[in-house]
């Protein structure tokens, strides 16, 4: 029966092929203005870590003078963003988590080994070797440094499978050595493609950027005084020199840590709201301890991932799609009006009204399909226009998967099927007497 629908659907589509078209292109319009602008939304609001998010927390302490809080743009819950290298090396050698790191941005020179390969740009992290399974980081060869060579300060690296390939085509890159600013590090392991969107543990260096394609010993990159390649605030003018910049107040490291339990957590925050007391007793701060731990979705919101505008702006294109179903159901309401004389002498051969609706809803249905096809193509077409205007770290999240190309030919069927209702409901009161008579 299902089959017989189908096809007077199709028969009465090609009827009246002004109606039909102004329908799909109604549904289209707005299936493709609504997914474009939410598809960005998602990749930005979506969980980068699922499996563990609940479990990694990032600790705030204020170590500025509350007046100069104001001055600076990286608050997230009245605190700042990030951590002094005091503050960090003391959580560190305080041990208090299951896993913990401290983290900067680096940027290296590298240079190949092929013959007349030119040297490029790659972007690195220095962290602790707690990094990778912390955050659940896979490995394509090889594996992480480990705590001595965090202590040692060894020229260890672990690079990303799109470096490896790059440097070394078609060969094993694990044990071999890298040129990385004309010093030679030993890789140790090879990553499977990684690249967790948002950019979760290193916000401030960029929320929407690619993934680093070198990380190596936080204790190493401190050792050979590489520069920071990220945000770096001071509330004053630090001494002088490398030391000067590591002993002063400046903030310019994340710190992220694992509390598997709510009573790791609560004995984490103890700890934190102590060592803030203890540095105040010591003279370095003259304020009350002010200590944060947040979540990883807290600190999403609280960095603003995902803009104020972007919210808003996905209401309107919703709030647009709106609009359009209401026009696609005048449009129906014509269309089966039109309709009438044949649904009426449907019901005078036998016909129930249960059959006319569900006649008009499959209908209903194949015109949400093919509208729903129309609004993946301009939601394509969308994102292409969204990708050459965005930034680049930006244009990335402008892109289709699978689930989104079946949410977006879901919502059409479905929007198209509730927006019919009330259209296929007047069709199968249709009075076969009435129609017969005027006929």
């Amino acid at each position: 029966m299902i089959k017989y629908y189908l096809a007077l659907a199709l028969r009465s589509m090609q009827r009246n092929i002004v109606l039909t078209v102004l329908m799909i292109a109604a549904i289209g319009v707005g299936i493709g203005a609504s997914m474009t602008v939410f598809t960005v939304l998602r990749t930005m609001s979506g969980d980068p870590i699922p499996q563990k998010s609940s479990e990694l927390f990032v600790p705030q302490i204020d170590n500025w003078l509350p007046a100069h809080l104001n001055e600076s743009p990286n608050l997230v819950g009245g605190l700042l963003d990030q951590l002094s290298y005091r503050d960090a090396m003391a959580l560190m050698r305080a041990r208090q988590a299951k896993r913990q790191t401290a983290m900067y941005g680096v940027s290296f020179t590298a240079t190949p080994t092929i013959a007349g390969a030119k040297p490029f740009i790659v972007r690195g992290l220095a962290a602790y070797a707690d990094f990778f399974p912390m955050f659940d980081v896979p490995f394509r060869s090889g594996s992480a440094w480990t705590a001595a060579d965090d202590a040692g300060r060894t020229n260890v690296v672990v690079i990303s499978g799109k470096l490896a390939d790059r440097l070394f085509p078609g060969g094993r890159a694990v044990g071999r050595t890298i040129d990385l600013d004309r010093r030679g590090y030993r890789i140790v392991g090879v990553l499977k493609p990684w690249d967790p969107q948002p950019h979760f543990y290193d916000v401030p260096g960029g929320a929407f950027s690619e993934a680093e394609d070198v990380f190596l010993p936080f204790s190493t990159a401190i050792d050979r005084q590489m520069p920071i390649y990220g945000d770096n605030n001071c509330d004053d003018l630090p001494a002088p020199g490398w030391y000067g910049h590591l002993n002063s107040e400046c903030v310019w490291l994340q710190f992220w840590v694992e509390l598997p339990t709510a009573a790791a957590v609560q004995r984490f925050r103890q700890f934190l709201y102590n060592y803030a007391a203890d540095q105040r007793s010591i003279g370095r701060f003259r304020w009350a301890p002010r200590v944060n731990l947040q979540n990883l979705h807290q600190w999403l919101i609280g960095e603003k991932v995902v803009p104020d505008e972007m919210r808003v702006s996905t209401l309107v294109a919703f709030g647009f799609l709106l609009v359009c179903l209401v026009n696609s159901i005048g449009l129906m309401l014509a269309k089966f009006s039109s309709r009438a004389g044949e649904l009426g002498v449907r019901r005078a051969l036998g016909a129930s009204k249960a059959d006319i609706f569900i006649q008009c809803l499959i209908e209903t249905a194949v015109i949400g399909a093919f509208g729903g096809i129309a609004g993946l193509a301009l939601t394509v077409a969308g994102l292409g226009m969204e990708r050459m205007i965005l930034t680049e770290s930006a244009a990335r999240l402008a892109h289709l998967n699978v689930a989104m190309i079946c949410t977006t030919f879901g919502l059409a069927v479905f929007a198209t099927v509730c927006s019919g209702l009330y259209p296929t409901w007047r069709a199968s009161r249709v009075q076969p007497a009435w129609q017969l008579k005027a006929q």
